[in-house]
């Protein structure tokens, strides 16, 4: 999903817009092939293995990372984290109990690590003994049971599996392979790679495939040390199931059938089929003192935003070596499912929003044989009750609230827009779906930021935040004039806007920013960028003079806000502004 240049990615930015009313194509297989992923937008991922036995903790002491991980961040000998096996019992594990909390999330497909990076299979398997029902007191296949609820609950079923990461394996690949580093555990011999994939990935995966009834999904996952001929060996099972769907992590230059960002949200959208996986807390396997949960505003209105850029979103669950589902998994789960039975038509089955940017919250739409349905999903409602929805030019046969059609709106065209007026009532504090009714064409004009009066006005409500996958997020707070990027710590974090200028030169820089201590910012416009020192101002906004920029052709434009990284500190951002600066 990262892009090489620049270049790219200000290509990928610019054309969002045009991706997201694709011109009328005959169907494709693939798109045959991926039309009931489409259609679901909403699944469950599920992190489940030995490593929920430790839950984190290894001899005593927190080890930090994600919870399926500690094989590898505590450097577990493979020998003692065998052990784990012969205490491995989930007895409280209910597959129809999994799939019926899955149903009611409003969850219309379900992924599970059938065997992860530690290399234990929670499927019976004649390939390798380790694992759950050869290895463990539980002695039966969890796997088989999932499949059949799944299949008697019409939810699509997929599989995880860590094709080239086995640390229990001597042909097993581990992180800091491909950079010459040594297992830590000097006791497991090595050999080739190819004997691992072989003997033990390509029976696995035709076990998986053959034996639970028909998989939806096979989820490939961190290809490292795969090279081409052994991804082939993989993909050569792959290709014997037509309407299998995979991923694109078999084999780092292979696309597969969707992309998967990892831990955040792409601000436009992909070109491309893609999913986010998330999780609920900071782990996706079950950690017992992980208790920085999401709540259950943020995940809906995460949801929300993917389905408004075309994509799905794979939700995580950790359950515990008990076999069961954390309480706050839970609690957050059946929250999301009431909102999804009262707006789920806005989710399931609509394609991206057509508008550039709307400040108060997302937009999906839906065409079908009874025309185009915009859903407007606002998250905060202007102060004077009075929804703009930019550059809208269809006509409108009808605005009412998606949850209950008998609330009908009054809306009026004013200035090129459509105003919709709101009553003095909150419908929804989360997420309130407005429906609107087109008849005939759907017409938007864009409301991208363009050069007027002598300058260019980037508000923070129109900025692409771009968060790392972990680590302290950056949000925006606020709407219309008062919004502003806050929590804006981590020197990995990025803004970005979109704009467009008739004219090439130079144009001076200024933003409107809270700066904590004096710090760095990179910016760049194409391949200019000047370094911006940025003073405190003492816990208040003030506007800050950038320096100067060179614009080298006119037209649509991508300006970066990148933090210099040994100095940065903390700031809040409401604005930039860009002044051509006269000759």
């Amino acid at each position: 999903m990262k892009k090489s240049t620049l270049i790219l990615l200000s290509s990928l930015m610019l054309f969002s817009c045009i991706r997201n009313q694709p011109a009328e194509q005959k169907s494709t297989p693939h798109d045959e092939k991926m039309a009931w992923w489409r259609e679901a937008r909403f699944g469950m991922f599920i992190h489940w293995g030995l490593y929920a036995l430790p839950a984190g903790e290894w001899n005593g002491e927190k080890i930090p990372g994600i919870g399926e991980w500690i094989m590898s961040n505590a450097s577990i000998p493979v020998k003692d984290y065998e052990k784990l096996a012969g205490q491995f019992n989930p007895e409280k594990f209910n597959a129809e109990e999994w799939v019926q909390i899955a149903k009611n999330a409003g969850m219309k497909y379900l992924v599970i690590t059938s065997k992860h990076h530690d290399g234990f299979a929670m499927f019976k398997s004649k390939a390798s003994r380790y694992n759950i029902a050869d290895a463990t007191p539980f002695g039966h296949d969890p796997l088989k049971e999932l499949a059949d609820a799944c299949h008697r609950n019409g939810i699509r079923l997929g599989f995880y599996y860590s094709q080239a990461q086995d640390w229990h394996e001597p042909g097993g690949a581990f992180h800091g392979i491909e950079d010459g580093h040594k297992h830590w555990d000097p006791t497991l011999p090595r050999e080739p790679m190819m004997n691992y994939i072989e003997n033990k990935a390509v029976p696995q995966v035709k076990e998986i495939l053959e034996n639970y009834g028909g998989l939806d999904i096979l989820w490939w996952d961190t290809p490292y040390g795969m090279a081409e001929e052994s991804a082939q060996k993989l993909q050569d099972i792959v290709n014997q199931y037509p309407s299998l769907i995979t991923n694109n992590r078999l084999y780092k230059p292979w696309p597969g059938d969707f992309g998967t960002p990892e831990q955040q949200v792409p601000p436009t959208g992909l070109d491309t089929d893609w999913e986010v996986c998330m999780t609920m807390n900071n782990t996706w396997g079950y950690k017992s003192y992980d208790q920085d949960w999401k709540s259950a505003k943020t995940l809906i209105r995460m949801l929300t935003d993917i389905a408004s850029k075309g994509g799905n979103l794979l939700l995580n669950v950790g359950p515990t070596a008990e076999g069961l589902f954390p309480d706050s998994s839970i609690v957050r789960l059946n929250q999301i499912g009431m909102w999804l039975k009262k707006n789920g038509q806005s989710i399931y089955g609509t394609t991206a929003s057509p508008f550039f940017k709307l400040p108060w919250g997302r937009c999906t739409k839906r065409v079908d044989e009874n025309g185009t349905t915009l859903y407007l999903h606002v998250f905060d409602w202007p102060n004077d009750q009075l929804l703009r929805v930019p550059g809208l030019r269809s006509r409108v046969s009808d605005v009412y609230l998606l949850s209950n059609d008998g609330q009908k709106f009054a809306y009026k065209f004013e200035k090129g827009d459509l105003l919709i007026h709101a009553p003095n009532v909150t419908f929804d504090p989360i997420n309130t779906v407005i429906a609107i009714k087109i008849n005939g064409k759907l017409k938007v004009e864009s409301n991208m930021p363009v050069f007027k009066d002598g300058l260019i006005f980037l508000p923070a409500g129109f900025a692409d935040i771009y968060n790392p996958g972990y680590g302290i997020h950056a949000c925006l707070k606020g709407s219309g004039d008062k919004a502003q990027v806050s929590n804006w710590a981590d020197p990995k974090v990025r803004l970005e806007w979109m704009f467009s200028t008739p004219e090439a030169g130079v144009y001076t820089l200024e933003s409107l920013m809270n700066i904590a201590e004096p710090c760095s910012l990179n910016i760049k416009i194409g391949l200019r960028s000047v370094i911006a020192g940025l003073p405190s101002t003492a816990g208040d906004f003030k506007t800050i003079r950038l320096g100067e920029i060179e614009i080298t052709e006119s037209g649509n434009q991508v300006i970066s806000l990148i933090p210099v990284k040994e100095n940065w500190k903390s700031a809040s951002l409401i604005s930039l502004k860009l002044k051509k600066k006269e000759r």
